[in-house]
């Protein structure tokens, strides 16, 4: 039975083999990294960019996992980032073992991707960025800093013909937004809360103030807490995508937020 949150790695879902052999590349490469930040908070327990190297790590692989077909990688990825989280907040808290528990943890999330890795080798290509015409304004655009999700919003848009360009930097992505020239349209954006440089938010309000009315916003997290949800609705966004993301639901409900 495939998972309701993802395509279903055993199945293959909606995704062609390729593109989900990319993503066991690029997971196998994180985890890798994972490994060797877990070994370094063996010595290093209290590094406070350390620990958020780490967050921020997990972070990315909780919200892409699920998303390809792998809802217990998601799981053990969320359980590592709330433990980084809580070792940074609290400096005493599990200090001794905080080793040895990062790479116990790393290493439960290696084997819920199963034998699913095995069957890959080599690395992984950079992901093309989206194309579009600089003097015109895209249909959808998407910030977001994963790559594995960013190449999976383009191929979902892709396949539906959209219009599309990728940001994965907030600030970059807050500077073309309010230049980019709209025309009296009103395209859909995408926008990942918890961003480099300048989080979702902090874009959202920028916008709201220098144009509003001109993006339809859409954000996208793995924080799907009701609190969360109704705080993005009652700023203006139209809806609120919880990682990790179905891609077919996902472009059904892009279709609609553009009116297609």
């Amino acid at each position: 039975m495939t998972d309701p949150h993802g395509p279903g790695e055993s199945e293959g879902g909606d995704l062609p083999p390729g593109l989900l052999e990319d993503y066991l590349r690029s997971a196998r490469a994180q985890l890798d990294f994972l490994g060797s930040l877990a070994s370094r908070i063996a010595d290093h327990p209290d590094d406070p960019d350390l620990l958020g190297e780490f967050r921020r790590e997990s972070h990315k692989m909780r919200g892409s996992a699920g998303s390809y077909g792998f809802p217990a990688a998601t799981r053990v990825a969320g359980e590592i980032e709330d433990a980084a989280k809580a070792w940074i907040a609290d400096a005493t808290l599990n200090r001794e073992a905080r080793g040895r528990t990062a790479v116990d943890q790393v290493a439960r999330l290696r084997a819920a991707f199963g034998a699913a890795l095995d069957r890959v080798s080599g690395h992984t290509p950079p992901a093309p960025a989206g194309g579009t015409d600089q003097e015109t304004a895209a249909q959808v655009y998407l910030v977001e800093d994963d790559p594995s999700l960013i190449e999976l919003f383009e191929y979902g848009l892709r396949s539906r013909d959209y219009r599309f360009e990728v940001f994965t930097n907030g600030r970059e992505a807050l500077d073309k937004l309010r230049r980019v020239p709209l025309a009296g349209s009103h395209p859909l954006l995408i926008l990942d809360v918890d961003l480099p440089a300048l989080d979702g938010y902090a874009i959202f309000d920028a916008l709201r103030y220098e144009r509003p009315g001109a993006f339809r916003v859409v954000f996208i997290t793995v924080h799907g807490s009701e609190d969360e949800q109704v705080r993005a609705l009652q700023s203006g966004a139209v809806d609120y995508l919880v990682k990790p993301v179905n891609l077919r639901v996902a472009l059904e409900k892009i279709g609609r937020w553009i009116g297609r």
